[in-house]
């Protein structure tokens, strides 16, 4: 489905995707249902909590050196600019960047906005953004607030835009638009698909457009030895990066949860080939990935020298992890695309995947069956890899980050170890005598050497079980024998 630019606001994923939230089952019927068209999403009679498209909206914005992002809502939605800024000066470290503060804004509004409206509040700290930072771009966040009583933040972006001269983008992830929170992610890439990408002047043969969150550098390196330079966005760009992003000769992602909206709107409005491969985590998964970008830059010859290299490099170190880590069983809870990935890593490791809590499905993404490429034996997508190469997973389980039924699952399946993307979620590992992983760094686990990392850091956290135990033994459940004892998907309604 193409990308429509016109349009100030995005598209949402049930819609763009078809993308879901509920699901209990195993791995191979969720692919085998999405390939067939037959999936539908599983609506929950009890909600324990739920996810916001504005953070992940902000979470891209935020980073992006130059600018300063207003969030047009109360303030208690501005609670996560600490989280945010917190991230930024920790990962600005790792890119070698001078350590400095987000700069965000918050409108404020005050009951009395709601029935007034906030239109004149908007304008008002539009100008004062401008005058405090003097930014090269202004985000404008909308909110469930301004989305109620109707601001036209799109007028008011326009006028502001036209009276100072540089972009003032209107990112529409008011919290109810969507319940996939991912959507988000969409709402920023739109805005700066509309407003900020210029036509290419000279497109830059050697230039790949990186996908990312932030995290390390782990592709300068790599690309080097294939004669490329990555080019790492939105986090930590610059405005005058992204106005020429638009220049590269292709875009991968590190996570394609977060990034397909900016890949597929790069390739159909200025050619920029998007890597449709998995993200390069596994033996069979980073091959794959790079023979991809190989086949797309002219680099397959220098992609098969590096594969070797690689592949050689690691083998004995490869072997020693399996031997050690066999008949280890590990759940995963993570995103949709990254916790595929996950889950392939382990595979390759020897461990037995015994379940999964996956924040939400991306039919045409996860497991469309390889329409968007043909490679890998026929699939792209994600989840397909994982059944297609490493097997079926049972109890995978879609789960909006409900923690009562991560909690069911955990405690029927008793897995040695839990690995975590979020840490909202990793508490109950060790809350239930779980050794558990906390994935900060979405690049750690990447391309050959990835493997390696993950396993020597599994064996660190398994050595924790004693310590998990004993922390267990200090922590009260929230949750009843009587919950513990129904099955997990007991809220999710109809087969």
């Amino acid at each position: 489905m193409r990308i429509n630019l016109e349009h100030p606001e995005v598209q949402k994923r049930e819609e763009r995707l078809n993308s879901i939230s509920g699901f209990a089952g195993t791995a191979r019927e969720l692919c085998d249902k999405s390939n067939s068209g037959r999936l539908c999403d599983k609506k929950r009679s009890f909600s324990q909590c739920l996810g916001c498209s504005s953070g992940n909206a902000i979470c891209q914005s935020i980073m992006i050196q130059d600018t300063v992002t207003i969030n047009h809502a109360p303030l208690g939605c501005a609670g996560d600019f600490a989280d945010f800024n917190f991230t930024n000066r920790v990962n600005r470290g790792f890119r070698n960047l001078e350590i400095k503060n987000c700069r965000a804004i918050s409108t404020n509004l005050e009951e009395k906005d709601t029935i007034y409206g906030g239109g004149e509040k908007l304008r008002k700290t539009i100008e004062l953004a401008y005058e405090r930072y003097n930014p090269k771009a202004i985000f404008v966040t909308a909110s469930c607030a301004s989305g109620i009583i109707g601001d036209d933040i799109e007028s008011i972006t326009n006028e502001a835009e036209e009276k100072l001269g540089i972009p003032v983008a209107y990112i529409s992830c008011e919290g109810f638009r969507s319940k996939l929170w991912t959507t988000g992610f969409d709402a920023t890439f739109h805005g700066i698909l509309r407003k900020v990408v210029k036509p290419p002047v000279k497109k830059q043969d050697d230039l790949i457009n990186v996908i990312n969150f932030w995290g390390s550098d782990i592709f300068t390196d790599l690309f080097k030895r294939l004669n490329l330079r990555p080019n790492y966005i939105v986090p930590f760009s610059t405005i005058e990066q992204l106005e020429k992003i638009s220049e590269a000769t292709a875009t991968v992602q590190i996570c394609p949860t977060l990034g397909t909206y900016l890949a597929a709107g790069l390739e159909q409005e200025y050619g920029v080939k998007e890597v449709k491969a998995p993200v390069p985590y596994g033996l069979k998964g980073t091959d794959n990935w790079f023979r991809e970008l190989g086949k797309i830059t002219g680099k397959e010859k220098e992609v098969e020298e590096l594969i070797a290299k690689e592949k050689e490099k690691i083998a004995p170190k490869l072997k020693e992890l399996r031997e050690k880590l066999k008949g280890k069983r590990a759940y995963v809870t993570a995103g949709a695309a990254h916790g595929h990935s996950i889950i392939a890593l382990l595979k390759e490791l020897g461990l037995e995947v015994t379940g999964a809590g996956i924040f939400h499905h991306d039919p045409k993404y996860d497991c469309d069956g390889g329409a968007r490429n043909k490679c890998c034996n026929g699939s792209t997508e994600s989840l397909n890899h994982v059944v297609n190469t490493y097997g079926d997973v049972p109890n995978f389980h879609v789960c909006n980050k409900q923690a009562f039924e991560l909690v069911n699952n955990l405690n029927r399946i008793k897995p040695d170890l839990l690995i975590a993307r979020h840490g909202g979620v990793s508490v109950w590992g060790i809350k239930l005598g779980i050794p558990t992983l906390l994935v900060g760094d979405e690049q750690f686990g990447l391309g050959y050497q990835g493997i390696i990392n993950y396993g020597e850091k599994i064996l660190q956290i398994l050595n924790t079980k004693e310590f998990s135990e004993n922390i267990a033994s200090h922590s009260l459940s929230p949750y009843s024998d009587w919950w513990l004892s129904q099955p997990a998907n007991k809220f999710i309604g109809g087969k």
